[in-house]
């Protein structure tokens, strides 16, 4: 079988909502208003940490696909004041957070434990304004939100070909401005400023799915242990650091490209390996004045740089039934499925919704009972589903 990013197509029932007039879509789906539709009509349980667990209306996948949102919009009103990733989440929180992903991923693993037959998957990314102010909606992309989800791999089998030279495939592969130009620091720097016991770096070999050829040139760790690893504190601070390391690098670069020869990131989480690894690298540094020079002769290039961290951090397993951490930058508009070569195209059908949404309900019933079992929320009842 030819190996290559697969398009597949997911059916949705369409949303009867309204958005106000004078606003764009996106403007609205992450404000107060459009969250109390959210929790009223596809909300499975809250907590008192505001984490939401909902059914996704406009799914990737009708087979598995559930997100938890750290629901902000009640209790910070600005836009531009909501955490938008892991390391700005508060503590007490966060360490909910990570007991929920555990028990979601753990019962992923457990109702598909084949790899051969089901690509499982769970990440997050970056939703801030990190992309012009002037694009429409931007301030309100402000809502941390985690997704869990399940592909059939006869599914993606199936599917035909997407196109590899789709902007959204690309921004993890050779033609990212990471890759292409400091493959080799990007790597040492992970390599120097982590200090890592349970993840364990692997190479290209180990971290690709073999029927779409993803991800494509991006560092990669083996959860040593498995799924019973993510019991254990220790991976989520290790999980936490690959992101601060992360966004580390993302920032100096940035910062060097803003402003020549600038001093190590205030706040930086790894200052010490910033000066030894980064700011005395020719392939870092002499890129940086690359992307300099062209914004200043270049102005829709320089408006759409993103230029504070935009990241894709995922938990999937491998073909050999490895659970493997990624991170990627992030670019506008894309999927973090993309990141493992699967494009979502989706499609209003109700019909064809329905044949799988009893099945798809069940399994998220059967994960909420084992949250609410250990203490992590209370179930919502939903004109589809009772409170129990």
């Amino acid at each position: 079988m030819e190996t290559g990013p697969r398009e597949i197509v997911t059916p949705f029932r369409p949303i009867p909502l309204d958005v106000p007039e004078g606003m764009k879509p996106n403007e609205f789906f992450n404000s107060t208003e459009n969250l109390n539709d959210l929790a009223h009509n596809n909300g499975l349980l809250s907590n008192p940490e505001h984490l939401l667990l909902y059914r996704k209306a406009l799914g990737h996948s009708n087979e598995f696909d559930t997100s938890i949102i750290y629901n902000t919009s009640r209790i910070i009103l600005d836009p531009l004041g909501r955490p938008v990733r892991r390391t700005q989440v508060p503590q007490q929180v966060r360490h909910v957070w990570n007991r929920m992903n555990q028990i979601l991923i753990d019962y992923m693993i457990e109702q598909y434990p084949d790899p051969q037959q089901a690509l499982v998957l769970a990440g997050e990314a970056s939703l801030d304004a990190t992309w012009p102010l002037t694009s429409p909606g931007v301030p309100s992309i402000r809502m941390l939100h985690n997704h869990f989800m399940v592909f059939p791999m006869q599914s993606l089998s199936n599917a035909p070909l997407a196109d590899p030279a789709n902007p959204n495939l690309t921004d993890g592969g050779q033609h990212s401005l990471f890759q292409a130009y400091m493959h080799e620091v990007y790597q040492a720097f992970f390599e120097t400023a982590l200090d890592l016991e349970i993840l364990v770096p692997v190479d290209s070999t180990a971290s690709t799915v073999r029927l779409t050829g993803y991800p494509q040139g991006l560092p990669c760790w083996r959860i040593g242990g498995g799924v019973d690893a993510l019991k254990d504190i220790c991976f989520w601070i290790e999980y936490d650091r690959i992101l601060q390391g992360f966004i580390d690098f993302y920032r100096t670069f940035f910062t060097q490209v803003s402003t020549r020869n600038a001093p190590v990131p205030k706040d930086a989480y790894f200052p010490e390996q910033i000066e030894r690894t980064l700011l005395f690298n020719n392939d870092f540094l002499k890129t940086a004045k690359k992307v300099r020079d062209r914004c200043i002769k270049d102005a829709k290039y320089a408006n759409a740089i993103r230029w504070q961290p935009a990241f894709k951090q995922l938990i999937y397993r491998n073909d050999a039934g490895d659970l493997i951490v990624t991170i990627s930058q992030n670019s506008i508009g894309n999927a973090i499925t993309e990141l493992l070569g699967v494009v979502v195209k989706r499609v209003p059908d109700a019909e064809a919704y329905a044949q799988s949404e009893p099945r798809l309900i069940a399994r998220l019933l059967e994960v909420r009972a084992r949250l609410i079992e250990a203490d992590l929320g209370e179930g919502i009842a939903t004109k589809q589903w009772p409170a129990a």
